[in-house]
């Protein structure tokens, strides 16, 4: 296998202007000295609480907005110091499906024109060429070539996020960026999503960054999982891994809200008192130790390093070891 992203201490922090000169008082940590890998033909999904720094991750990565710094180096090359004019032969290969199939196509284009236009951008000028091509994506993604002159609202939501798919897979890209592909639709529908992504993904070999919330999607779709907590990545390891010892005791809370068709297992659940950290003012020392059950006075004024605990398995937890031997997992 061959590593297809590697993410490097990326940070992305937003300035907090005030007054009437708009001065610069503080600064948003939104991504805070991230770090991860993925290979050709692996999903790692990126999961935590709303806020966490999921999605502006996946932006500095595909360059939707610049990195205050780190590095991203995509098939090698450094995304986060390339110019737009050097960027440009890259985005081909780095494309995104969209959380909402519904906001996410232009109601005015037809799925011709939608799934045709980044053809069309990047060259392919010979409308019959570009017809074909969009009719053998849509048959990838399990739609009928009939639908080609069809406007968005003909079809549902599940319909949708296929030829939001269709149009992400338009250019034959290494790496796909699903900002919760299946989070807006009708959970009837979500396992065909999901299922499909699995499906084209072992058909192409892609590379998958994959964002949600859902854990048992995550647990369904994913080779990895990294979780997200106020900016840091707190824990990564494989998803089985992670899911029957869990290491962080953040990553043990979001586990034991996932619903369990056991009544025995039900008085297990862990719930987090207090709020989630401000991103713009983090507490000292580990950023979780004011809702963990576990803090020391060592948490409050030590901030622990993402240390590996197993192959494969690493923590940002001083007390790591001592949560993984307890086995506690959502099984």
């Amino acid at each position: 296998m061959s590593t297809v992203l590697d993410v490097r201490s990326l940070r992305k922090h937003f300035p907090i202007r005030s007054g009437l000169l708009s001065r610069v008082s503080g600064q948003v940590k939104a991504v805070d000295d991230v770090s991860f890998s993925i290979e050709r033909g692996e999903t790692l999904s990126l999961v935590g609480e709303s806020g966490c720094g999921k999605t502006t991750t996946s932006r500095c990565i595909l360059r939707a907005i610049a990195p205050t710094s780190g590095e991203i180096l995509f098939q090698g090359e450094d995304v986060a110091k390339l110019d737009r004019k050097a960027l440009r032969p890259l985005r081909r290969q780095m494309q995104m499906i969209f959380q909402d199939p519904f906001s996410s196509l232009n109601p005015r284009m037809t799925i011709s024109e939608i799934i045709g236009e980044p053809l069309l951008v990047n060259g392919m000028t010979d409308t019959t060429e570009r017809n074909a091509r969009v009719a053998e994506l849509l048959e990838l993604v399990q739609l009928p070539g009939a639908y080609l002159n069809r406007f968005p609202h003909a079809f549902s939501g599940g319909q949708r996020q296929r030829i939001g798919i269709a149009r992400a897979l338009a250019l034959n890209p290494s790496l796909i960026v699903a900002d919760e592909p299946v989070s807006a639709l009708d959970v009837s529908v979500q396992a065909q999503i999901v299922n499909l992504m699995i499906e084209l993904q072992d058909r192409l070999g892609l590379a998958c960054l994959f964002v949600a919330h859902d854990l048992s999607v995550v647990k369904h779709v994913s080779h990895r999982v990294a979780v997200m907590y106020v900016g840091r990545i707190v824990e990564i390891a494989p998803t089985r891994t992670l899911f029957a010892t869990p290491g962080h005791p953040y990553t043990e809370a979001l586990l034991s809200a996932v619903p369990v068709p056991d009544p025995r297992r039900r008085a297990s659940r862990i719930v987090l008192e207090g709020d989630v950290a401000d991103p713009s003012n983090p507490p000292s020392g580990c950023h979780f130790h004011p809702r963990c059950r576990y803090a020391t006075e060592q948490c409050r004024v030590e901030t622990p390093p993402l240390v590996e605990i197993a192959p494969g398995h690493a923590v940002r937890c001083l007390r790591a070891e001592e949560i993984t031997l307890k086995g506690v997992g959502a099984g």
